[in-house]
């Protein structure tokens, strides 16, 4: 596969309506706003959304019986997990040590990133925590596993989202009419409250950017960038939970900049004040010299 050779800028433009797109859990789960109000969602949280996707699609390319090499997923949301590995030093000492030698730290990075699509496209750190050795005979403990600590510095990068107005937050009190604990005298435990939050709707919008100097180290490829494309009109797709419930969130629009040379047309900036979204989610594009943008529709 050819590594990638343009640099690519996008856009995604998403609704959000009755649902909480990023609860913020030092704040009571509430949807995540700036000091402004307006909703704002995590490049974590998008990251781990496209990481989803990326699970989704190796499982279908396995099953339609295609090529998987290179296309596994390393950081797994516990629900998705297609893997017997317990955490990401299991999954990724399992892999190390399948290949049956001794790994310096550039050869872990490169086997890193053929094996994971995720790890060659935003990077990892593979900070793996030292083992505990055997006690020595005085009783103190023996110099064990050193660990590893590398660094892998990924060329796509996600922007947080944010809502192109303030938005509105409502809350609901619940209750949970189950027993949660025993109690002596056998009788059904109170009920427990709770709080539910919701967006009751917004118009909210995120950039990205592909690096083709960083992707020569990750050897990231056309084919990989692609994958992304495919995957970001999708998003939303097969994410519903109580907080997120089917239809409540949806990509209205991609914008897709692919510049004619590795060190791009224009700065990712000018690229990204080039378009101007409305607040019912049309869009309106800025000249750009020599470029212009594909719009592909939401899934």
């Amino acid at each position: 596969m050819n590594t990638l050779q343009n640099k690519i800028d996008f856009a995604v433009i998403l609704r959000v309506k009755n649902a909480n797109p990023n609860g913020d859990p030092l704040n009571s789960n509430r949807p995540r706003t700036n000091y402004e109000n307006y909703g704002e969602i995590t490049d974590v949280c998008i990251k781990r959304k496209i990481r989803d996707r990326l699970v989704e699609r190796f499982q279908s390319l396995k099953k339609e019986g295609k090529p998987t090499e290179g296309q596994a997923v390393f950081v797994q949301s516990d629900d998705r997990r297609i893997d017997d590995a317990t955490s990401l030093r299991d999954r990724a000492e399992k892999y190390f040590k399948s290949v049956g030698k001794t790994l310096g730290a550039n050869e872990t990075v490169d086997l890193a990133c053929a094996e994971w699509i995720d790890v060659r496209t935003f990077g990892q750190l593979f900070a793996l925590s030292k083992k505990k050795g055997k006690k020595k005979e005085d009783g103190s403990d023996d110099e064990g596993d050193a660990g590893i600590s590398i660094g892998i510095r990924g060329p796509v990068t996600v922007q947080p989202a944010f809502s192109l107005t303030p938005i509105d937050i409502s809350s609901t009190q619940i209750t949970k009419s189950v027993n949660g604990e025993d109690t002596k005298d056998g009788k059904r435990s109170s009920d427990t409250m709770g709080m539910k939050h919701r967006v009751d709707q917004g118009i909210y919008v995120f950039y990205g950017s592909m690096n083709p100097q960083l992707a020569e180290k990750t050897k990231f490829s056309e084919e990989d960038a692609q994958a992304i494309k495919e995957i970001l009109p999708k998003l939303f797709e097969n994410d519903e939970s109580s907080a997120r419930p089917a239809g409540s969130m949806e990509v209205i629009k991609v914008l897709w900049w692919k510049h004619n040379c590795k060190s791009g047309q224009h700065s990712s900036s000018k690229v990204h004040r080039s378009l101007t979204v409305q607040l019912d989610g049309n869009i309106q594009l800025g000249a750009l010299d020599g470029m212009s943008p594909e719009v592909i529709d939401g899934f």
